[in-house]
């Protein structure tokens, strides 16, 4: 599936769909909504489109994230519907989850209570499920791959980006790299002990921690403190966001924010927590939970993650000797003239840290290595991701 002097057969398909606007940006491209013109009706999609160029020959990334994912059906899992290629690019397209993501939703929508929490967290726990009895580790669960499928008021939660997922070979299999989101990411990744699919019910605790009280609960402004204090695990319940939280909730996350992964719930287990009956969480039912998210998550999480993404960008900017000023557009722009004409990028997102991030990749690249995820740039104080991951067991 490398670079091609003309246009791959499965070229043709694009032509089916119609392109509208950009969604996000990343490092290896972007995400943009599109019309599948070719389905009875026309369906909205959302394309995730991929730079050949970016990946440096590494096309077992994208294959990769397309194993994973093919055959999957589970009403909480974002379903992939079709792939195709250019010379150039990538193009894997899945269902459009228009709603929202998880946070932004509850904050939008105004009363949230632990009763409305807990149908939230079993709908996402129910995708781990899913994923880890098909032997699948999803390891960037965190809010923003947590995405409502539609605006409607009972639309349902879908788990999005399989970018860093890993189809194990087997039960005992070991990975190794460093990969996931900062604040997110379990302590024995952060530690490089070898990790599995506990990682995926960490970061659920800590989506279930922020939920309910409206921070997380390693909040350390400094990327190597908060690592810190993820490998630590020390959990508190401060009484004033959590005095009306039900004791089984505190439990539920206390499980998943076990540090010995050997010793953590698990997401059978999960779905058989005494939180998880709607009936235990009627002693939360009055308290509205969007009061805590109101008053911590805009202000304190969202410093942090400007924090981290800072980070990012200075470190992505020391890799490339400064030159990650300005994006080449050949990166993400048409293949050809007459291939791609009008197409761009930069209609959303964040184009300096995008194009910082991409510039460390191809850096590492060149050296055989890369980084997953919001990890990326931290890796002087945090560890190395090996590329395509098929080196990663033991």
């Amino acid at each position: 599936m490398g670079l091609l002097t003309r246009q791959p057969e499965s070229y043709v398909k694009k032509k089916q769909y119609t392109f509208n606007r950009t969604l996000g940006e990343g490092s290896f491209g972007l995400v943009r909504s599109a019309t599948w013109n070719a389905a009875d009706p026309p369906i909205g999609v959302a394309v995730k489109v991929i730079s050949k160029k970016i990946l440096k020959g590494h096309d077992e990334i994208v294959q990769g994230e397309m194993d994973v994912l093919k055959g999957l059906d589970q009403p909480h899992v974002v379903k992939f519907l079709d792939w195709f290629e250019s010379k150039d690019k990538y193009y894997l397209v899945f269902e459009e989850a228009t709603g929202g993501e998880l946070f932004d939703r509850i904050l939008a929508r105004g009363r949230f209570t632990e009763v409305d929490a807990c149908r939230t967290i079993r709908a996402v726990l129910s995708a781990i499920d899913y994923l880890h009895r098909h032997n699948i580790v999803h390891r960037d669960v965190k809010p923003e791959n947590i995405l409502y499928r539609s605006q409607n008021e009972d639309a349902n939660v879908v788990l999005v980006d399989f970018g860093i997922a890993r189809h194990l070979t087997d039960e005992n299999e070991i990975l190794t790299n460093v990969c996931g989101s900062f604040g997110y990411a379990a302590p024995e990744i952060l530690a490089k002990k070898g990790h599995g699919k506990p990682v995926d019910m960490w970061s659920l605790g800590v989506i279930t921690y922020t939920m309910l009280c409206g921070y997380t609960p390693f909040r350390s402004d400094d990327p190597a403190k908060l690592a810190a204090e993820t490998q630590r695990g020390k959990v508190e319940f401060h009484d004033r966001y959590w005095k009306n939280i039900s004791p089984d909730a505190k439990d539920f996350v206390k499980r998943c924010l076990t540090v010995d992964p050997s010793q953590r719930i698990t997401a059978e287990e999960g779905l058989k927590h005494a939180w998880l009956d709607e009936s235990s969480a009627t002693a939360g039912a009055s308290h509205d939970l969007s009061v805590g998210l109101k008053e911590n998550y805009r202000k304190r999480w969202r410093t942090a993650i400007n924090m981290v993404r800072a980070s990012t960008r200075m470190a992505a900017l020391g890799k490339s000797g400064g030159a990650a000023a300005q994006p080449k557009k050949s990166q993400f722009d048409s293949d050809t003239e007459d291939e791609d004409a009008g197409y761009h990028t930069g209609d959303d997102g964040d184009d300096d840290e995008a194009t910082a991030v991409a510039v460390a990749k191809q850096q590492d690249a060149a050296n055989g290595e890369t980084h997953h995820g919001g990890l990326a740039g931290l890796v002087e104080k945090v560890g190395h991701v090996k590329l395509g991951g098929h080196d990663d067991a033991k």
